[in-house]
């Protein structure tokens, strides 16, 4: 089993990163504040105002650890990296089942159908927990109808009708997500998922959770040969992830959502870490993103076994994973693609 590497965050405004023997340095203020051996690094991602130097870029590069950067809010800027890996036979398959209405449409089903029982698991999890509190009966009926729509996706679907119906899903997932916040009703409610921009805390949060997420996803596209750029649910778009976007959709709810309800539930969060922007969007201060980083990599050190695999795994390694089978599968190792359920 791979090494779980982990993802060295840099959150420090005019913080600068530099090459220093066999480590990454971040410096700040003319004096090293860390330093983090190369070795144990699966990828470097920057927020807003940081700084590399072309040397820490050639190295990583060289090593294999892609250094991404990002808006301080969490937008996608650029990303550097080494040459491309992989089999130049795969990325043909990938594109050749892209371009197949059938079988993209197969492997979108899937996507979706582990998207759907994830998010159902959630709405039932919460059941047993709380038995007794408010929405639980909405939750069990949205649960139910959840089931109902995975037995629409145990038949044949051409592509617009799984895209149909994995919209369907998500709006009653989402309809009820509001009775998963038990704690901090005031300053974290769900109405409606909105992005670019958030409008309101929970979805600033999952919006910046969902951007950690998918350069989880896409670095592991990228480490086993696969294009992120091309997918088979989600629509291809000049400079989108359309496969990191399909890959992350059954990792959602248990990687992300769980992360966010468990800092508003536990209080980890506060309604004053957030504020509204000029441009009506809700962001996160620097406090706040820091307490959301150190989650999201403690989510990521939690252990399973795998269901398909049936082998011990971090969280962080999901995504690897997933990625691997699914270059296992248009390989022709696998004759369908085993998307994660949770168990």
């Amino acid at each position: 089993m791979k090494r779980h590497a982990n993802t060295l965050y840099v959150t420090s405004q005019g913080a600068y990163l530099a090459k220093d023997g066999e480590t990454v340095a971040v410096r700040l203020e003319e004096q090293t504040r860390l330093r983090v051996p190369i070795h144990t690094l699966g990828s470097v991602v920057c927020f807003g105002q940081v700084g590399a130097s072309p040397f820490l870029l050639g190295f990583c590069a060289e090593r294999g650890v892609p250094v991404t950067f990002l808006s301080e809010h969490g937008r996608f800027l650029a990303r550097v990296e080494g040459p491309t890996s992989g089999n130049v036979l795969l990325r043909r398959e990938q594109y050749r089942r892209a371009d197949d209405e059938a079988a993209s449409a197969a492997l979108a089903r899937a996507f979706v159908a582990a998207k759907i029982a994830n998010s159902r698991a959630n709405l039932l999890r919460a059941c047993r927990d709380r038995p007794e509190s408010p929405g639980v009966d909405a939750l069990r009926a949205a649960a139910g109808r959840l089931g109902s729509t995975l037995d629409e996706l145990a038949r044949p679907l051409v592509l617009e009708s799984v895209r149909g119906v994995e919209g369907d899903a998500a709006r009653l997932y989402f309809s009820v997500f509001d009775y998963l916040l038990t704690q901090q009703k005031d300053a974290f409610f769900f109405r409606e998922r909105s992005r670019r921009p958030p409008r309101d805390n929970l979805n600033a949060l999952l919006s910046f959770l969902y951007t950690l997420l998918r350069h989880d996803v896409a670095s592991a596209l990228e480490t086993v040969g696969l294009d992120p750029q091309v997918g088979f649910l989600h629509r291809e778009r000049p400079g989108r992830p359309a496969l990191a976007l399909d890959l992350m959709e059954e990792l959602r709810p248990f990687l992300a959502d769980r992360v966010a309800l468990s800092l508003v539930n536990l209080q980890q969060v506060k309604g004053s870490g957030f504020t509204e922007g000029e441009s009506g969007g809700v962001v996160m201060d620097d406090d706040t993103r820091k307490t959301v980083l150190v989650a999201y990599q403690k989510r990521k050190q939690e252990e399973i076994q795998h269901p398909f695999l049936g082998e011990k795994t971090t969280l962080g390694l999901l995504p690897q994973l997933q990625a691997l089978l699914l270059a296992r599968h248009l390989r022709g190792d696998l004759d369908a693609y085993p998307a994660f359920f949770v168990k």
